[in-house]
């Protein structure tokens, strides 16, 4: 073999090695991407039925029930507009409260009445809101009242 022929085979061998790297890499990251729902979305059909996801919003006051074996959970998450119950199975944030903003990460059970989650997460203090959450909400504020929120105000 030529040396001529020895680098293109090197270089060739180089090029496939980091292709299938590559392929690999998004492989791993597309299985693992969750987007962002919020309720109004959820209930229009935008999220997907078989695959996880996250859903995000404030738990809707007097909606949380806890089960006599402490360790379930079912609450209601609302944009302002629509709600979806939610239902968990493990121990919630010690900041998890009824009005508060939470998202919680699980599938569409039951034809999409009820969220299955698997992982629950609160907002960290009064001020912050995931960005994500606070445009969803805006939105089913607009659509519910008509009204259109100038940027960066929130819903009542």
């Amino acid at each position: 073999m030529t040396p001529r022929k020895k680098r293109l085979l090197f270089v060739a061998l180089g090029l496939a090695a980091v292709g299938t790297a590559t392929a690999l890499v998004l492989n791993a990251l597309n299985s693992n991407v969750m987007f962002f729902y919020s309720p109004s979305q959820i209930r229009a059909g935008e999220a997907p039925r078989h695959a996880a996801f996250r859903l995000g919003g404030l738990v809707e006051p007097a909606s949380l029930r806890r089960m006599p074996d402490g360790m379930e959970v079912r609450f209601t998450v609302t944009d302002g507009a629509v709600s979806i119950p939610v239902h968990y199975r493990g121990l919630l944030p010690a900041l998890f409260r009824e009005g508060k903003g939470v998202v919680a990460a699980g599938r569409l059970q039951q034809e999409g009445a009820l969220f299955a989650a698997t992982e629950v997460l609160a907002k960290h203090d009064e001020n912050y809101m995931p960005p994500e959450a606070a445009a969803a909400m805006k939105q089913a504020h607009d659509r519910k009242t008509g009204t259109v929120l100038p940027a960066g105000a929130s819903a009542p």
